[in-house]
């Protein structure tokens, strides 16, 4: 889960880490308003969308009187933004953040993140503030800093001057930086966050260290436990079908592909759009059903799947274990009569009740083609979707 830029600055301020004074605004009055509130220029705008690049995009511009912020606010709010994040497609402005202006001296980046090979949140740091982390990775990787934290001490003192020094601060900095490392560290825990970047973490000229941008990622499976964090979900940022979906208890990410997946199991949905791949096709979606799954939910699966209008072709790959594939197969043919099914269907089953399965699908009378085994279910999907 994801949140806005000023939606993160407000859980920033809670945990004393240092930010800009702003407002978000969803009309240009609103903006022009607050931006006298906020006292004397210049102003910043920002694009509220869940993606970075807006800079480059157009979508963070600098003000110097009221009415030039209320004038951006228009230009931007009801915009399509498209970032290198995005895609084409872009995605629509519909608030924006107006907040006061600074004095930037220097750029840095800092952020936390879960380090699956250590298993410990990471810190990770460099002097290349207001670039793409993975630019500066692959370039100059000897400008990226890297701290470990045990869970059983959190981010000692040490380990946060370590940072400042690497970063190239100084004097009074460094216990400030410090501070900062510190707020951001117990924001992280504290609020169960998958990732926690700001980009850039600027220096001003008056030696004042401020997060001027802020990128939030929460893990899913810990939101029941953050309501208050939950509810500043905004539904309108995601994808329609990955909502449909979370509301069933599915996992499904929508692809760019046009063959469409149903799978039980992350790993062998995984291994089944490889497979497509490996065939010469492309994947329209990861889902998986999971080991427990009802009618009902493969129902909602199939639908899914075939409300993205790009599929051309699905492919079901099921093991039956907890799934039984008599519950698969019943769902296929419910949710393949509720949509009247018009694209090529590939079904291989195998596991706990596969007879039973197999009968239910010849049963039907749907055009259904059976398949033995991973590759020749792929070979079949592949051949159908390019003779459709």
């Amino acid at each position: 889960m994801n949140i806005h830029e000023y939606q993160a600055k407000a859980i920033l301020r809670k945990f004393g880490v240092p930010v800009p004074d702003g407002h978000v605004c969803y009309n240009g009055a609103s903006a022009r308003e607050w931006a006298k509130r906020l006292g004397e220029g210049p102003w910043v705008v920002k694009a509220q969308i869940h993606a970075g690049g807006r800079g480059k995009g157009g979508g963070v511009k600098l003000a110097r009187t009221p009415d030039e912020v209320r004038n951006i606010a228009r230009d931007m709010l009801g915009m399509i933004l498209s970032t290198h994040q995005t895609g084409p497609d872009g995605k629509v402005v519909n608030r924006v953040l107006v907040e006061n202006g600074c004095n930037i001296d220097r750029e840095l980046y800092v952020s936390l993140l879960v380090d699956r090979t250590t298993s410990k949140v990471t810190v990770m740091a460099s002097t290349e503030g207001g670039m793409d982390i993975e630019e500066v990775a692959a370039k100059t990787p000897e400008k990226i800093f890297v701290e470990a934290v045990d869970p059983l001490v959190g981010l000692t003192l040490f380990q946060c001057r370590n940072i400042a020094f690497s970063l190239g601060l100084g004097g009074k900095l460094v216990n400030k930086a410090t501070k900062v490392l510190q707020g951001l560290y117990e924001t992280f825990i504290a609020c169960d966050c998958s990732l926690l970047e700001i980009n850039p973490l600027v220096i001003t000229a008056e030696e004042e260290i401020l997060a001027l941008d802020a990128k939030f990622g929460f893990d899913d499976n810990a939101v029941f436990r953050q309501p208050k964090i939950g509810d500043m979900r905004d539904y309108d940022e995601e994808d329609a079908n990955e909502v449909e979906a979370s509301q069933h208890d599915l996992s499904y990410i929508s692809l760019n592909g046009n063959i469409g997946c149903l799978v039980n199991g992350a790993g062998l949905a995984m291994a089944t759009m490889d497979i497509i791949k490996h065939y010469g096709g492309d994947p329209a979606n990861f889902l998986d059903v999971g080991g427990g799954a009802t009618i009902e939910r493969v129902t909602e699966a199939f639908k899914i799947i075939l409300s993205d209008q790009k599929v051309q072709g699905i492919l079901v790959n099921i093991f039956g274990g907890i799934m039984k594939c008599d519950i698969i197969a019943t769902g296929v043919v419910a949710a393949a009569n509720q949509v009247s099914l018009q694209v090529p269907l590939v079904v291989r089953l195998e596991g706990t009740n596969v007879e039973r399965g197999r009968e239910i699908l010849e049963e039907s009378g749907l055009n259904i083609v059976a398949a033995d085994g991973m590759a020749d279910a792929a070979q079949k999907i592949v051949k159908a979707v390019k003779e459709a």
